[in-house]
């Protein structure tokens, strides 16, 4: 049976005679030094193409805009993503040895650590909620209402 594999069919099997086959092989690279010069623009920064106009008002070129404190139009009320977000963030720093703002009863557990800091007020996060006109409203935990 050995005598199968000692003859030298294997002209047009791709891994060689004493090479197992492997399921991924990497394609060839195609090498294109030059550009289509269409597709460049004619800044050459990398946007091929694109033209950003940054005066236009809903241009997705242009950053979010704060909304000054006192007109903030959402509700004070925190969603329960919110929550979820902000006890992981608040546990997460927690269990990586950030300052406790509590007194602690024994507790050890980050997440309950981070529950009673958020119970009392004390978590020293912001909430920052993105509006659909491409602004948006920071809400201190301290002054939103918890669920």
């Amino acid at each position: 049976m050995d005598d199968d594999f000692e003859n030298d069919d294997y002209e047009g099997y791709p891994y060689g005679k004493h090479e197992k086959p492997c399921l991924f092989v990497e394609p060839e690279e195609e090498e294109n030094d030059e550009m289509e010069p269409e597709f460049m623009d004619d800044r050459n920064d990398g946007n091929f193409g694109r033209k950003v106009d940054v005066n236009k008002p809903n241009s997705f070129a242009l950053p979010p805009k704060a909304v000054a404190k006192e007109d903030r139009t959402t509700t004070p009320y925190m969603t329960k993503y919110e929550r979820a977000r902000v006890l992981g963030a608040r546990a997460l720093q927690i269990s990586m040895n950030a300052p406790v703002l509590v007194d602690l009863e024994g507790e050890t557990d980050s997440l309950n650590i981070a529950m009673k800091e958020l119970n009392n007020k004390m978590t020293p996060l912001v909430v920052r909620r993105y509006l659909p006109d491409n602004t948006y409203e920071d809400w201190e935990v301290s002054e939103m209402i918890l669920p």
